[in-house]
């Protein structure tokens, strides 16, 4: 059965800088074929070496990896008759977490500088920090 590729996947197939022409696609396409488990090629499923030079630069890697660990999550979840908890409800706190720590980090703890990172009021950055549980 022919394997396709997820919207991510494609998208990163396209992001790639193709020195070597059709020839390295076609290539690249039969190795993933092979090498790719499931009848889904994922994102996380193509090394980056295969694509040659990214056009992109390393910051979309977490893009990547966010949707990669999204794409897992569904096809985990695919029985929708059991209660889960939404893909938001546990991404979300995390994204915000990593984004909270990053930018205190930069302004070496300062609340209010952060804040203004981050795009938000000092309240509420505080609210944010108390309800997350992060340790300052």
């Amino acid at each position: 059965e022919p394997k396709r590729l997820t919207a991510a996947a494609e998208s990163l197939l396209c992001s790639f800088d193709w020195p070597g022409n059709v020839r390295q696609l076609v290539n690249v396409c039969r190795r993933l074929t092979v090498t790719a488990p499931g009848s889904e090629i994922r994102a996380g499923d193509i090394p980056e070496e295969m694509g040659g030079n990214r056009e992109t630069s390393g910051d979309a890697d977490w893009i990547l990896g966010l949707t990669s660990w999204a794409e897992r999550q569904i096809a985990n979840g695919s029985d929708l008759s059991e209660e889960r908890q939404p893909l938001l409800d546990i991404a979300l706190p995390e994204f915000e977490r990593a984004l909270i720590r990053a930018a205190l980090a930069s302004v070496n703890g300062k609340r209010q500088e952060a804040a203004k990172l981050l795009g938000w009021g000092r309240n509420t950055l505080t609210r944010k920090i108390r309800d997350l549980g992060i340790d300052t």
